[in-house]
């Protein structure tokens, strides 16, 4: 059993795939990029903050002291960070830059357990296909990029839209589950 410190919905689906019991505990954290950070340094750093955020509410509340995961996925374009939108035009704004471009997708995750942490990050790529104003107003609307980083969802209606991806799919999902099973195994969990 472990705590997941995220309430996406993405995340918990990945963690079933795996077969792996948990609880989602929400960390409800919200985190700036500091100046000078790299977005990678930056998501690694979330995703351990996240975790350290919900470890510390475990022990407060004396509850069976489980490992704890945390993990930060964002899309990334000329060194510029897109996490979720919070409308439909800064939805549609993302799209735009993206559609037709290559960009990254870094995915952040760490684990507390036994009282150590492990971090770990996936790094994707991923290309759009040009795409109409049209096309990401229709997409737009049926509210599947609003909470989602880089306004779009590579499970969901926008992939449509993607030519083709290098490196992790469950990473651009949110959840690396290669990089998970390595850090489980570091950590010396089944």
């Amino acid at each position: 059993m472990i705590y997941l410190a995220s309430a996406s919905p993405r995340r918990q689906e990945l963690l079933r795939q795996l077969g792996l019991a948990f609880e989602a505990v929400p960390s409800h954290l919200e985190e700036t990029r500091q100046p000078a950070e790299t977005a990678a340094d930056y998501v690694v750093r979330v995703a351990l903050d996240k975790a350290r955020h919900v470890a510390a509410q475990i022990r407060e509340q004396g509850r069976p002291a489980w490992p704890v995961l945390g993990a930060d996925t964002e899309v990334v374009l000329d060194d510029r960070v897109f996490g979720k939108p919070g409308d439909a035009r800064e939805a549609a704004d993302m799209l735009n830059r993206l559609a037709g471009r290559g960009h990254e997708v870094l995915s952040g995750i760490a684990m507390i357990a036994g009282g150590q942490e492990w971090t770990a990050l996936s790094r994707s790529r991923v290309f759009l296909a040009p795409v109409s104003a049209a096309e990401i107003a229709a997409y737009c609307a049926t509210g599947e990029p609003f909470d989602k980083a880089g306004g779009y969802a590579i499970q969901g209606r926008a992939a449509a839209f993607i030519e083709r991806i290098e490196g992790s799919y469950s990473g651009v999902m949110g959840l690396p589950l290669h990089e998970l099973v390595m850090m489980m195994r570091k950590a010396g969990l089944s």
